[in-house]
This record gives C-alpha cells, structure tokens and sequence, in this order.
C-alpha cells in the first residue's frame, strides 16, 4: 500500500468501495439489518444519525446499551422497538449509567446479531465492539474513536481526578482503550463523520475510513438577511466547548454584543466574569434558538469538535461563522465566504478574528452561506451512506461467492 508524504494513506471517499452500476429504480440494499447503538439516554446528535439510519433502512432491528430516551423524543425511532442490554435493568442506571462503562465491553457482547445479514454500528463508545460470523458484512460509523479515552485523557480542561478516585478512573479507560483497539479487526468497514476523524481513526486503528458527513436538519431554518448587531455562542457549557474564552473575548470588547445560549456546570461560574455586554441566557427551546440563530450576527465556535453540527446550522441560516480553526469546522466552513477561522484558543486571537469579520462582512452573502450548509442535508446523508452500504454489500458478497479470503472492500493498512 502506498502512502502519501505525511505517512499516512490516502482518505477513502464513498466512491472507492468497488462500485457497482444499477439500474433505475433498482436498490441492492440488504434487507436483514441490525443496527447497534451505544447509548440511547437522549435525543441529541449521534441519535440524528441514526434517525437517518432508520429511514434508509426502515424495517431493520435496533440495539442499544441503555434506552431512556422521553416518550416525547422518541419519534426519530419511528415506532422501531429497541433490544437493550442488562444495563438497562442495573440500579440508577437511568442518570448514571456512565458509571456502568466498565460493564460496557461485555455488555455489547452479549447482543445476539446471528440472524442478520448485515450489521451497522453507530460507535463513539463501544458499540463497534459487537461480535458478528465471518459472513456477515460488519459497517462501523464512528462519530469519534472514544475521546475521553484517547485526545482528551491529558486534557485539563477535561478535569483530571486525582486520588483514588482519579486512579481508578484512569484504570478504567485502560481498559477501554485496550478493547476499543482489540475490536477494530472486528469490522469490515470503517466510516467516518469527517476527515477529521478518519485521520484520528487512522491514527487510533490504523484502519482507512470511508467520510459520511452526518445529517443537519436544514429544514428547521431559514435563510435569514435581516441580521441584528449581536454575535452568539450556544454550547452545553463544559470546558473543552471553551465558551469561556469566547465570555473573555467579548467582555474585553465592551462595545460588541455577546448572546449565550446554552447551561451546563461551568454556567455559574461564566456568568460571574461575563461583563455588561455578554448575556447569558441559559437553556432555551427550540423556537428560541432558531431565532437567536437566524438574527446573529454571526456565530462563535471556539471548541475543536468531531464535525460541529451547530456550525453548519447556523450557516443553514446564513448566518457566517467565526470558529477556531481546527477539527470538523475547517471541512464546513469555507474561509472569506462563509466565514473566517482563528488560529489559537486565546482571547486575543478570537478578538483578531472578530476584526477581519468586520472588514470582510459587507462582502458576505447569505445565499452563498445557505447554499454551502445544504451539502450536509439529511437526503445527502442518505444518499451518501445507502451508496456506501449497497456497494460494500454487493462487494462483499461477491468476494464471498468467488472464496476470497480477505474481502477486496476492507481498506487493509
């Protein structure tokens, strides 16, 4: 296998699983399949993903760790029953059942997948760890190989622990690292939410991974040219989302208007060394957000993020970004037109990308800014993914019929 300069191999595309011309109208689309998830505690974003998942294969069957999902979020199952694990039934597993993570690694074992011919695993945790026959094709979408057990172990804006409890807690995802890296031969194929994290798949595995972007729900905004003069930040306010240095940032700039929209532990202290102008609004519904998202001026995103579906949002709005220039965000956002990066999470690099947002303001056009947030549509997602599936399917059974031992559409390292 060649490698390109930086040592690493070249990104697969959807395209580069062996395709296969079909006729019109005709899908090779597996109809036997399980599609596993990690955790079902919320409606939130790895579940819109799997939403997407559902609607290009409505009769599959679904597995997940946990189901505690409201009966008032649970449409994106669209009456799908789900098959969970023993976690579900374990004491106070309700709010705390990431505390059952050591558990996790055995209990995604335990799902029986025998019957299906196909298995997709919707992974940030464990769930590509499932166990499936040789000849069951198994597709992996990793929103992100585990990051509070891989990028973010030193981090401390992450929160170390230290005494016993840190010590264990350090133990524990050991553990999880050395199973998340003993189950990657268990799956075929490899897809990523972005190159971002197909690079870190390649770096945590050593595997190649085909790029799905995940699904936006660009229909829940509008493009919107009537914008007022205040920026706005939203984010469950956790440090590595670095809300703070963009509350630092705009209180140093007294003459700019700063939104918040967002709760979570760090809201008290934020609030506390918010000056005059930033205003802190805490959770809102979803009318709200749309709103605050249609009128911004522009959007602050300071946190290096697997993709940043918040970003894309806001530009579904026309509303122009100004994000940190590192992660997903630099796949969504297209500097000079749809918005502008900065280079260091530093209160006087976000005040200097704020100044070339001005200067480059008048010449933004929220057409321009709409037309590139609707690359990442749902009907793109379902048709990038269901092109991949049909093509690894068709693959792999052909390499099954012709007894190839090592199936051509697994990108091998």
């Amino acid at each position: 296998m060649s490698l390109t300069t930086n040592g690493r191999p070249p990104l697969l595309r959807p395209s580069a699983v062996r395709p296969s011309p079909r006729p019109s109208g005709v899908s090779f689309l597996p109809k036997n399949v399980g599609l596993v998830h990690d955790w079902l505690p919320v409606y939130a974003g790895a579940e819109r993903v799997l939403e997407q998942m559902i609607h290009v294969f409505p009769e599959a069957s679904i597995y997940s760790l946990i189901d505690f999902v409201a009966e008032g979020q649970r449409g994106f199952l669209q009456g799908r029953p789900v098959e969970t694990s023993f976690l579900q039934h374990l004491p106070f597993a309700k709010r705390g059942y990431r505390y059952y993570l050591p558990l996790a690694p055995y209990a995604i074992e335990q799902f029986d997948l025998s019957n299906h011919d196909v298995v997709v695993s919707s992974s940030y945790a464990v769930a590509k760890g499932v166990l499936t026959r040789a000849d069951q094709l198994h597709i992996s979408y990793v929103h992100s190989p585990i990051r509070y057990a891989w990028d973010l172990y030193h981090d401390p804006a992450h929160g170390q622990r230290r005494g016993l409890r840190g010590a264990l807690a350090r133990l524990v995802l050991h553990y999880i690292r050395l199973f998340d890296v003993m189950t990657v031969p268990r799956v075929d194929v490899f897809v990523a939410n972005s190159h971002h994290v197909a690079q870190r798949i390649w770096k945590t595995y050593r595997r190649r991974a085909h790029v799905v972007y995940p699904p936006v729900d660009l229909n829940r905004f509008t493009m919107t040219t009537d914008k007022d003069d205040y920026y706005l930040a939203m984010s469950r306010l956790v440090p590595y989302k670095r809300i703070d240095l963009i509350v630092d940032a705009f209180t140093e700039m007294p003459d700019k208007e700063l939104i918040v929209i967002g709760d979570g532990p760090e809201y008290a202290a934020l609030k506390r060394r918010a000056g005059p102008n930033v205003t802190m609004l805490g959770y809102q519904p979803n009318e709200a957000v749309t709103h605050y998202m249609e009128h911004a001026r522009a959007f602050v995103f300071a946190a290096e993020e697997d993709f940043g579906i918040v970003a894309v949002e806001a530009q579904a709005c026309g509303t122009p970004v100004i994000a940190f220039g590192r992660g997903g965000v630099t796949e969504t956002i297209t500097p000079g037109e749809t918005g502008v990066f900065f280079d260091r999470q530093t209160p006087d690099h976000l005040q200097a990308a704020v100044r070339s947002f001005e200067q480059l303001e008048p010449s933004l056009d929220a057409t321009v800014i709409r037309q590139n947030a609707e690359r990442f549509g749902h009907s793109a997602f379902r048709s990038a993914f269901s092109e991949l599936v049909e093509s690894a399917y068709k693959s792999f059974q052909h390499d099954r019929e012709n007894g190839a031992l090592a199936p051509s559409l697994v990108p091998h390292s």
